[in-house]
């Protein structure tokens, strides 16, 4: 349930950029600004919130999460003008930094590595309901009277409750022994011990990549969509709601596939469907296509993303809380390289610019790491 409103609190905003734009003056490019913010906000807390984890404990940081980002959701609600919207959205990447990675650090403590696959599916599952429910939120928001405020409000009332609920239970949860050491000096080390393998040079870069021609282009759609199909942003963003219906269709079936296809596979195909999914939004003529389009997408990024995520909880297991914030943290690092580059894009190069370079990069991308796997296995 945390994964679910943090995954919620990804998308909420691509389909009311238009919303806020028109509210504040803006065009909805420079509207994403509230995408980027939380989007740098989140990386970077990551290499304050993986040390922190290790030392202190996953879980708590889970809860510690969901409280800060109750109390910033409604700050962003009650938002008078832009510039506090988007310095309330970064205290809210920050806060929600400690959520996701976290619960994926504290997976890999508890489960087995032959099970984490399609344990981490699982909790995938709760991320992808979340990034569909938000994609959803934000759409009908943005054309009802409430608008962003009262998407925000909703949001927090849902982190409170999760919160709370967790906070009763902490006691119960088991924990990994807490990391040795203090302060910055811990840090540092954790830090390069993730750093000095080889294999983590890969596995950073492609999810950096996958931020950046994936994430960044995707909070351009449901405008996208609006512009050119002159669908309603409520209509556009429930066709992309099937984004996450695709990823959930990989969670449900994630053991049978990986015992079928095997991690390189996995990654060539995914990407592959990624890529081929850009190009498809871009040529089609039939607004009902982007649906179904998105439902294929949704399933590759997942068969990509899922053997990306495997991997980062296994990068350094001694320090696994520092390595899965800093895989989060190029994650979402390159998410915000691709916001501020696609919504440049839109507004003054067209929609050629904002699908095409994702169409021709991600199946690029998912090449050289299936390579790159292949090469680690043998």
């Amino acid at each position: 349930m945390a994964a679910f409103f943090s995954g919620a609190a990804m998308r909420v905003c691509d389909g009311m950029l238009p919303r806020i734009g028109s509210d504040f003056g803006l065009t909805p490019g420079a509207a994403g600004g509230v995408i980027l913010f939380f989007s740098v906000a989140y990386g970077l807390s990551q290499m304050v919130f993986g040390p922190l984890g290790d030392r202190f404990g996953k879980a708590r940081l889970v809860c510690f999460g969901l409280l800060a980002c109750m109390v910033m959701a409604l700050v962003a609600a009650a938002s008078a003008d832009f510039s506090l919207l988007l310095l309330t959205r970064a205290a809210w990447g920050m806060a929600a930094a400690g959520i996701i990675p976290m619960s994926m650090a504290w997976i890999g403590d508890a489960v087995p590595y032959e099970d984490r696959q399609a344990t981490l599916a699982r909790l995938l599952m709760g991320i992808l309901t979340g990034m569909m429910s938000g994609q959803l939120l934000g759409g009908l928001f943005a054309d009802a009277q409430a608008g962003w405020r009262g998407a925000f409000v909703l949001m927090a009332i849902g982190y409170g409750l999760i919160g709370f609920l967790l906070l009763r239970r902490l006691r119960g949860i088991a924990a990994a022994e807490p990391a040795t050491g203090r302060g910055t000096a811990m840090f540092v080390v954790q830090l390069r011990a993730v750093l000095s393998q080889p294999w983590s040079g890969w596995v950073l870069g492609a999810a950096f990549a996958e931020g950046l021609l994936l994430l960044g282009p995707l909070a351009f759609l449901p405008a996208y969509l609006n512009q050119r199909y002159g669908l309603t942003l409520a209509a556009a963003s429930g066709l992309l709601a099937l984004y996450a219906v695709g990823g959930l269709v990989y969670a449900l079936f994630a053991r049978r596939i990986v015992m079928t296809l095997g991690e390189s596979r996995m990654v060539r195909v995914g990407s592959v469907l990624m890529g081929a999914g850009f190009l498809c939004w871009w040529l089609s003529p039939w607004a009902w296509t982007a649906g179904v389009v998105a439902l294929a997408v949704g399933f590759g990024t997942y068969l990509f993303h899922n053997t990306l995520q495997t991997h980062a909880t296994q990068m350094t297991p001694a320090a696994r809380g520092t390595a899965v914030s800093v895989f989060a943290s190029c994650l979402f690092l390159g998410q915000a390289a691709g916001v501020a580059l696609a919504g440049y894009a839109f507004d003054h190069l067209g929609h050629a610019a904002l699908l095409v370079v994702p169409a021709l990069g991600l199946p690029l991308a998912g090449w050289l790491f299936a390579r790159a796997l292949q090469h680690r296995a043998s």
